[in-house]
């Protein structure tokens, strides 16, 4: 995970919507390109109430240096104590999270009692353990991560270059619910930290499910993520109060400005398109949820609303789920992805091609910040929606020969995962199928006929590592897709 992964959220959100407040919105966001970045205008999303709690401890000997064996006679215990200290402390602060740390090692059995008992009665969300001994504290660690319950309290075990070798890390690979990262990147605190908040952002996830007759709430086993059911006359009247305005002009300039081409939409229909943007912000918003889906081709069929694919589209590259066909699945792997990497998720029909034995992935929405939503835009043109010829699609062009992740929920306890090559962006016409098209590679797949699974998403980038670091600390399957 690279330096920009280890941000949250775009840095601008707050800031901008404070500045909105004070002036013209529409003037401002016109001067400034606003909606370059997550729109402001809108406002935030709602977030999980409460703060994600945290404990970390140390394991090492109590003694003040070491003397042969690894780490080594030059390793500074204290000072590297100091260090792990600061880095958690830093990466706490700048994801909300309450961290508490206890500076004392953790170096025998009475010790480890003690640490075992404030866990029990602090009830954390995660606990983050650093080993710095590469004999004396393996102990403790596997004696901890055994006698954590049932339920066992997610658990990241630190151990730096030095305090490891292949036989100690072979106990805790049974361990549930937890994750031991290995590497000799102290940044990589930061990702643990990370790692523990989505658990926790996971579980006090609402994603609301437009589709059925009736509203009723589902939490779904494992992540805990909440499915929030509406009635499609929600979104109906949602839009019907969205009126033509200076915020939905701003953005309707934005895309005309910003697109590399217009193929089929004119003026009105890209105001449209705006508009539901701002119904969908309104639904979530009324129904306290951090993301959207919704059962679209129905009433686009029906000519009951517009496709609103580029309001998916914008939510995504604002860092909150906006996906198709109420297809919940897809909707968790969104919201996944775009808290441990602030990237959108393609969302797409897999198309085999047979003669190169590649995919085909297609949609006619694609967030256009593939690279994170705090990054510029990768280009993109506006069409129409491929299947109605009606309303304002996005075609993004995707980087050729950029490495991607190929994954997606298949139920709350399994993922299936595997990684590619971005090899060409595909035209419709002269091809059929869905606006935003590619052509990629899938690793380990003989026959891409054997793909497993249907509206997986492409993520820009090899993430697939840090898939299955979450899924171990979450207690999810990993299958190779």
């Amino acid at each position: 995970m690279d330096s920009r992964d280890a941000v949250s959220r775009c840095p601008l959100h707050v800031s901008r919507r404070r500045f909105l407040k004070g002036m013209g919105a529409s003037a401002l966001a016109l001067q400034t390109g606003l909606f370059q970045m997550a729109s402001a205008v809108a406002g935030e999303a709602p977030k999980p109430k409460g703060q994600c709690r945290i404990m970390a401890a140390f394991t090492h000997p109590n003694v003040k240096e070491y003397w042969l064996g690894w780490p080594g006679a030059a390793y500074d215990i204290a000072g590297h104590q100091k260090l792990y200290t600061e880095t958690m402390e830093k990466a706490a602060k700048a994801q909300g999270v309450d961290l508490q740390i206890q500076q004392d090692t953790i170096h025998d059995d009475k010790a480890l009692a003690g640490w075992q008992q404030k866990i029990a009665a602090a009830k954390p969300d995660g606990v983050l353990f650093v080993c710095m001994s590469l004999n004396a504290g393996w102990k403790y660690l596997n004696k901890f991560l055994d006698e954590r319950g049932e339920k066992p309290v997610p658990t990241v075990v630190f151990t730096p270059m030095g305090t490891s070798f292949t036989g100690h890390l072979q106990h805790s690979r049974k361990a549930k619910k937890a994750f031991v990262g290995a590497t000799q990147d102290v940044g990589w605190l930061a990702t643990a930290i990370r790692m523990l908040k989505t658990v926790w952002e996971m579980d006090r996830t609402r994603i609301c499910v437009v589709r059925g007759n009736k509203v009723h709430d589902q939490k779904l086993d494992t992540i805990g993520t909440t499915l929030h059911w509406v009635p499609h006359e929600h979104y109906y009247e949602a839009k019907d109060a969205v009126k033509e305005s200076d915020e939905v002009r701003a953005m309707a300039d934005y895309y005309e400005k910003h697109a590399k081409k217009i193929v089929e939409p004119n003026k009105k229909d890209i105001l449209d398109a705006a508009m539901n943007y701002f119904a969908c912000r309104k639904v979530m918003a009324k129904e306290d949820c951090h993301g959207f889906t919704m059962d679209c081709l129905g009433p686009v069929g029906s000519k009951k609303i517009t496709p609103p694919c580029l309001a998916f589209s914008h939510l995504r590259d604002e860092g909150i789920v906006g996906s198709c066909e109420a297809d919940w699945n897809a909707a968790i792997s969104e919201r996944l992805t775009h808290l441990l990497f602030n990237r959108p998720g393609f969302m797409q029909d897999p198309a085999p091609n047979t003669v190169r034995n590649t995919l085909m992935a297609a949609h006619c929405t694609c967030g256009a910040r593939l690279k994170g939503c705090d990054q510029d835009p990768e280009p993109f043109i506006l069409r129409s929606h491929s299947e109605s010829d009606l309303g304002v699609a996005m075609q993004v062009l995707w980087p050729v020969g950029d490495r991607i992740t190929l994954m997606k929920f298949t139920g709350p306890s399994r993922i299936i995962l595997g990684t590619g090559e971005i090899l060409a962006n595909i035209d419709t016409p002269p091809s059929g199928g869905c606006r935003t098209s590619v052509e990629c590679t899938v690793d380990g797949v003989a026959d891409s006929r054997d793909t497993k699974g249907f509206h997986q998403l492409l993520v820009w980038g090899n993430l697939q590592e840090q898939y299955k670091a979450y899924c171990a600390l979450a207690g999810i399957e990993v299958v190779h897709i």
